[in-house]
């Protein structure tokens, strides 16, 4: 794993890395959180919302993949993103947490998860990152540092709910 790749990078993905990657972590604690609706959960969810519209107004200014005069299909992905962020504050507003929990969920699913996928294809910058110089261990110990404190959160906030207690 070797951050170089970040460092030469063009200010543009500087700027999309550096949204994405705590709007991943924001958004993964969110989902998770039980305290959802508390004045924390809100001003939490409008960084995540800024961090995630940021994200996605930076990657107009990338153009690697270029399919059509510099964009890509991955770029729908991003007025998708930012129409949603907008749709699903507005919905919280209203009081339809329901369609705000849908939009939310969808966003994350889409503009990190699967959109994060794709980086990792092979001539990317984050499959350079990531998969540089690594060893099969040590990528197994980043996953596990990665996913298990957010296992053991899950688990901590399901506990009251455990058929055990």
């Amino acid at each position: 794993m070797t951050l170089e790749p970040l460092f030469s990078a063009p200010l543009a993905v500087q700027i999309h890395v550096a949204a994405v990657m705590p709007a991943a972590v924001l958004g993964a604690f969110l989902l998770l959180w039980r305290g959802k609706g508390s004045s924390a959960h809100r001003l939490l969810g409008k960084i995540w919302m800024v961090l995630m519209v940021t994200t996605a107004f930076s990657s107009f200014f990338i153009h690697e993949l270029n399919v059509w005069h510099g964009f890509s299909p991955i770029h729908i992905l991003s007025v998708m993103t930012i129409s949603s962020c907008f749709y699903a504050y507005r919905m919280a507003r209203r009081g339809n947490i329901r369609a705000h929990r849908i939009a939310v969920i969808q966003i994350y699913v889409g503009g990190i998860l699967i959109a994060g996928g794709f980086t990792l294809m092979p001539y990317r910058n984050m499959n350079q990152v990531v998969f540089s110089g690594s060893s099969p261990l040590s990528l197994a110990l980043l996953v596990l540092f990665l996913c298990l404190p957010w296992l053991l959160f899950y688990l901590w906030q399901n506990r009251l709910r455990s058929p055990l207690r």
